[in-house]
């Protein structure tokens, strides 16, 4: 019945996206597509660079709407993010990606099945990626994985180090925790949980398996597909392969080191000498208006400046946290200013972007489109910097409008206790500046 709901509802949805008259043969594929969108759980594979990337969600029907959430499991529980934008047309389906312009273009392939393309818009050429996807089934990566067996320990903080294939590198500390299963598993559930923190930020939720030697990590969150790949060497190093996407690929070696820790993310990004303020004026995303810190507004008040995209996903973490907190504590004299670097340089394209994020997040603050996503055009825009390394960077001003502080990154809920950390920073920093 439930099925038959998705299809009647699939129906709807194609008669509003089409103003021409659709036969009846092209209603009824329409139809047939739709039902097979079945409630419950699902497993997809993305098949990219000769690997599958797993990925879990849920088909829900709430308010006679369908809705598919992405599940992403990690250290500290998962998270489960809403796309409720699905619509038909002949004999596909489109699920949008939440906040991201992204989706995935699905079609029936037999009962309970389907297959089709995650494609990202936001470039120059569309970005597709094929998948497939089975109601309530195991994936085959899945399936393979769980004959390696017994399973050797990853838990722990290792010290790690990224190579792309040009020889540059980048330090990070990936942090695992895997728990014991049963030999053979009684029930298939991923046993390995981490992620990578970076001195721009991680790579958040990310959930896989353990055994023999090897282990193997993936995340998809609707904009980024990740996969790592990993095997225990005979001097407990690890050893091996990180894939994004559609072409991005990366090696990475592995030690094992409680005391592993990035540089201070307050000292990455920093003013040029003989600067203490930042000097601009944006279009705001309400047409006509723009945003300056010299504002009004923002006059004897603490001044918190997000650099950020809708593209990005640790942005997506900060502004998760950022989006609550402003309401708790605006009263106290604080504002936030977010400021908007996205994919097109086009401001109608990219205040509606900027838009959407603010719905999905319910952002009370004020958006401003500050450039197009790349260091080159903050820099540019923001004269004063003499050094930025990436989305997000939080800036702090003081009563007086003066930089006191630059943190770089942001560590979200998907570290675990670092997530934690990061939270009491940014509120004893926003503590000492009211105080003053």
């Amino acid at each position: 019945m439930k099925s038959l709901s998705f299809a009647l509802l699939a129906a709807t949805l194609l008669a509003g996206c089409n103003s021409s008259t659709t036969s009846n043969s092209g209603e009824a594929s329409a139809v047939s597509a739709a039902a097979l969108l079945t409630p419950g759980p699902w497993r997809g594979e993305l098949a990219t660079q000769g690997q599958k990337i797993p990925f879990l969600f849920e088909v829900k029907t709430e308010a006679s709407q369908p809705v598919v959430y992405l599940i992403n499991k990690g250290l500290n529980g998962e998270e489960r993010l809403r796309c409720e934008e699905i619509s038909a047309a002949g004999d596909s389906v489109t699920i949008r990606m939440h906040v991201f312009d992204a989706a995935l273009v699905v079609r029936a392939d037999g009962k309970d099945k389907l297959q089709g393309t995650w494609v990202k818009y936001d470039s120059k050429m569309p970005y597709r990626v094929p998948l497939v996807a089975t109601a309530g089934s195991e994936t085959d990566t899945v399936k393979s994985i769980y004959k390696r067996m017994p399973l050797v320990g990853f838990t722990g903080n290792w010290r790690t180090t990224f190579r792309d294939d040009t020889g540059s590198s980048y330090e990070a500390v990936g942090v695992f925790a895997e728990k014991q299963r049963a030999n053979p598993p009684v029930h298939p559930d991923q046993n390995l949980t981490g992620t990578f923190l970076t001195t721009t930020g991680d790579y958040r939720y990310l959930s896989g398996y353990s055994g023999e030697k090897s282990l193997s990590l993936s995340t998809f969150d609707g904009s980024h597909a990740f996969l790592f790949t990993g095997k225990k060497q005979p001097d407990g190093t690890i050893k091996g392969n990180f894939y994004s996407g559609k072409s991005g690929h990366e090696t990475w070696t592995a030690t094992l080191d409680p005391k592993a820790k990035l540089p201070d993310a307050d000292t990455l990004t920093y003013l040029r000498k003989g600067e203490s303020r930042l000097n601009f004026k944006f279009p705001s995303i309400v047409a006509g208006a723009s945003i300056s810190p010299t504002d009004p507004k923002y006059k004897g008040k603490v001044v918190v400046l997000q650099i950020l995209g809708s593209w990005c996903p640790n942005c997506m973490d900060e502004t998760n946290y950022l989006a609550p907190w402003y309401e708790q504590n605006k009263a106290r004299g604080v504002e936030i200013i977010g400021l908007g670097y996205e994919r097109s340089p086009d401001y109608q394209q990219a205040a509606s972007r900027l838009l959407n994020m603010k719905k999905r997040f319910n952002i009370g603050y004020d958006l401003a489109v500050a450039g197009v996503s790349n260091k080159d055009s903050v820099a540019k825009s923001l004269p004063q910097l003499a050094k930025f390394l990436g989305f997000p960077t939080t800036i702090f001003l003081d009563k007086k409008g003066v930089v006191r502080s630059i943190r770089t990154g942001f560590s979200g809920p998907g570290t675990g206790q670092y997530y934690e950390e990061e939270k009491a920073h940014f509120n004893r920093t926003i503590d000492k500046l009211l105080k003053e």
